[in-house]
């Protein structure tokens, strides 16, 4: 199940708060809680059922290191070798669903091994539970006298809001929402805000991302035909929808919570307005970067140790950051390039603050763009073809199959209509909306108020009343052609 189909819309969501806030509201806070865990392992059940035997097993296991391995009564050297046992073994799950296929193939590759590996499940949101499993059993080993149920435990790893796409809540931040008696009784204001925020991640999904997604997937898969201009396009597009994609998600996942009076962690803020790399990975995947800021980065020695040993460090956490996103080489790349980034924006931050803002949001903007194309290429060989079309002069012109394929369903009756003014007609006007669509797209990445902005500033009025019933309206209408998230892969 996802966020984005009719059946979650329309009645698991509806019937989930709605039965959630009525059990709270006779006072039954142990049994709400209990409802919700089997909503959320339902909701994972139904990618696959194999998936959930593997997730329940895993809660398990981290569940017995941290509450009977890791407590305060045993040595600290006794519980470091329990805390380094239970991240292998978290790891080498991780290893062995997501990376062992990466792995046999690399070790073929230089060693002409032969090595062969069966096809593996790849349970969902593996990343993201390992993650957070992670942190309980660290945070735990830190704080021993710290505990909670089973019960609370299990809801906190497959809480069904966070647990494909994030973001990556730590134990200590969630569970004592559960408990919060304060947060029992149905809040009129946050139910409203809920569903103001859902409907604007619903509509970035739906309305912008999905309506992206052609021009990309046409252009990586026609990487040698494109020329300097449908390259741009195609490179902006990919900027644009994995954005409105993931943050879409993680707006829809908060203002579920909201409904059902549970804070997440916000995790963008309007990264495309960033004026340096640095500033970048402060306003996009923001638990992700806390993440390995607080159980790597700083663990490593974090700048206590010297320049030298920070940029390091620096390096280190953005290889990680590559390779958890996939099993791939691409992502490698794109991880590096990052943490070239961040180590020149921080060598270079005296110089380039004297610039004017624009200039550095340009040069940020321009940089995260170029960085995009390794993450979405299937290979780097293609990512060099890519890059290449920039000098392929050859293919000026907007391509006639990239404004067949690009332009939105909703605009097929508009492009049906002009047929009779010419044969061109089609074209040119093809070609001004997909342009049109590209720049309005970066206008509202940049310019408009991100969900964090929204919440503070909400105001029920009419108008707010109206936009949020005509973005469900239309995204409703817009939900025949699921498809999957982007970052649902990682």
């Amino acid at each position: 199940m996802v966020f984005n189909s009719y059946v979650f819309v329309l009645v698991f969501l509806p019937l989930v708060v709605t039965v959630c806030l009525f059990i709270n509201s006779r006072g039954a806070y142990t049994a709400s809680k209990a409802f919700l865990l089997m909503a959320s392992l339902f909701f994972y059940a139904c990618d696959n059922p194999l998936s959930l035997i593997i997730l329940i097993s895993s809660i398990l296991v981290n569940y017995c290191i941290a509450g009977f391995l890791l407590r305060k009564d045993y040595a600290q050297g006794i519980r470091r070798c329990f805390l380094a046992l239970g991240i292998i073994l978290n790891i080498g799950a991780l290893v062995w669903f997501k990376y062992l296929g990466f792995f046999t193939g690399m070790i073929n590759s230089l060693f002409n091994a032969g090595l062969t590996v069966k096809n593996i499940l790849l349970p969902l949101g593996i990343s993201y539970f390992t993650f957070s499993q992670i942190s309980y059993l660290v945070d735990k080993y830190r704080e021993p006298e710290t505990g909670y149920t089973l019960l609370d435990y299990s809801l906190y790893v497959t809480f069904f809001p966070k647990i494909t796409v994030g973001p990556i809540a730590l134990a200590g931040d969630l569970i004592p929402q559960f408990n919060d008696l304060s947060r029992k009784k149905p809040n009129p204001g946050n139910l409203a805000g809920g569903l103001v925020i859902f409907a604007a991640g619903l509509a970035k999904k739906v309305l912008l991302a999905d309506n992206l997604a052609p021009y990309v997937t046409w252009g990586y898969s026609n990487t040698g035909n494109l020329g300097p201009i449908n390259a741009l396009m195609v490179m902006l597009a990919f900027t644009m929808q994995i954005y409105f994609d993931f943050s879409g998600y993680c707006d829809m996942a908060k203002g579920i919570c909201l409904m059902i009076n549970i804070d997440l962690p916000d995790n963008f803020l309007s990264p495309y307005t960033a004026v340096s790399v640095a500033d970048f990975w402060k306003k996009w995947h923001i638990t992700l970067t806390g993440f390995f800021t607080r159980y790597v980065y700083i663990p490593l020695g974090g700048n206590r140790k010297g320049k030298v040993r920070t940029y390091i460090n620096m390096f280190i956490i953005f290889f990680l950051s590559g390779l958890w996103h996939g099993a791939s080489y691409n992502y490698i790349i794109w991880g590096l390039i990052h943490g070239i980034g961040i180590t020149l924006s921080k060598l270079l931050k005296d110089k380039m603050s004297r610039l004017p803002k624009i200039l550095r949001q340009a040069g940020t903007f321009i940089f995260v763009n170029i960085s995009w194309v390794f993450f979405r290429a299937p290979t780097l060989s293609e990512a060099a073809t890519f890059f290449r079309q920039f000098i392929n002069f050859k293919k000026i012109p907007v391509n006639i199959e990239l404004v067949a394929a690009a332009t939105p369903d909703e605009m097929q009756l508009l492009q049906w209509l002009i047929l009779n003014l010419g044969n061109k007609a089609p074209y040119i006007s093809g070609c001004i909306i997909i342009i049109s669509f590209l720049l309005i797209c970066t206008f509202i990445s940049m310019y408009c108020k991100n969900s964090v902005k929204r919440l503070e500033t909400l105001k029920l009025s009419g108008l707010t009343v109206l936009t949020t019933v005509i973005l469900l309206v239309m995204s409703v209408l817009s939900l025949s052609g699921v498809t999957e998230f982007i970052y649902e892969n990682f």
